[in-house]
């Protein structure tokens, strides 16, 4: 397997940081909360690795909805 930049690795953790909450979240929501996870990152996927702007901007986007979504108030998503 081929080294990882370091954006490719921000980009999995903060995804392996969004299935860690997931599993801090109540049973019968979780599911909805992996499906909203799992669908925001692969719209995505087709992304340039070259393109480090829009790449820093999601990275961010990403940590502050992450921040909000694991708030113990918040336990469902639509």
């Amino acid at each position: 397997m081929a080294r990882l930049s370091g954006l490719q690795r921000e980009v999995l953790s903060l995804y392996r940081r969004c299935l860690r909450e997931i599993r801090k979240k109540p049973i019968e929501t979780r599911q909805k909360f992996k499906i909203y996870a799992r669908t925001e990152f692969q719209r995505h996927v087709e992304m340039s690795k070259k393109d480090f702007n829009a790449i820093e901007y999601l990275l961010r986007k990403g940590h502050r909805q992450l921040e909000t979504y694991s708030s113990p108030e918040i336990r469902n998503i639509r």
